[in-house]
């Protein structure tokens, strides 16, 4: 796994676009001659806490120079959870432009309560691969304010819904949601689909 980062400057990677980009071409060449597959990781593709809005030609750049470095899939995240079901229609079409879908995942965030219509989005335009997280754990560091991403349970409900077959069984989700939640001394676990049930 490699990770990229907007803003590009020291803020989170302490480098440069170029200097980070020439930093993952080395771990996948490396990872490259012994056989280890490389998944890529845009972060912040839809706002940046330093810079605001980011542009979706700026990210299909990043995400392609990752394709060409050898990865195999490019998740790309709304990791401070600002985007909208719109914004995240622009930058997968400008993506997508690029790239095939069948090598994109998307990762959102649900700071704003958005997450599960912009995964909708994604789905809806032909991504198939979704990075959740059991009860919506986690965060993002180096975004004051940024909630986990999104629910696990949510996106297995959605799916679910959607009669898209997973082979994940949501009531195991929710009981391993349950036992982190205890585990972390009942760290607030933010999916609907675990209060509802």
């Amino acid at each position: 796994m490699i990770f990229f980062s907007f803003p590009p400057g020291r803020k989170n990677v302490n480098c440069s676009i170029d200097e980070s980009l020439e930093r993952f071409k080395l771990v996948c060449d490396a990872a490259a001659r012994i056989g280890i597959p490389v998944r890529g990781y845009v972060s912040c593709v839809l706002g940046c806490p330093y810079e605001g809005k980011i542009s979706p030609k700026a990210v299909s750049k990043v995400a392609v120079k990752m394709k060409e470095m050898g990865c195999y899939e490019i998740s790309l995240g709304d990791t401070i959870g600002v985007g909208t079901a719109g914004g995240m229609s622009a930058m997968l079409e400008e993506v997508s432009s690029h790239l095939p879908l069948s090598c994109l995942a998307v990762h959102c965030h649900d700071t704003y309560g958005q997450a599960l219509s912009n995964i909708l989005t994604a789905l809806q335009m032909g991504v198939s691969v979704v990075d959740s997280a059991a009860g919506g754990l986690g965060g993002c560091p180096y975004a004051p304010g940024a909630s986990g991403n999104v629910a696990t349970e949510d996106v297995i409900y959605l799916l679910d819904g959607m009669g898209i077959e997973t082979g994940v069984d949501l009531m195991k989700v929710v009981e391993a949601s349950r036992y982190i939640s205890n585990h972390l001394g009942n760290k607030t676990v933010s999916s609907k689909v675990f209060h509802a049930l």
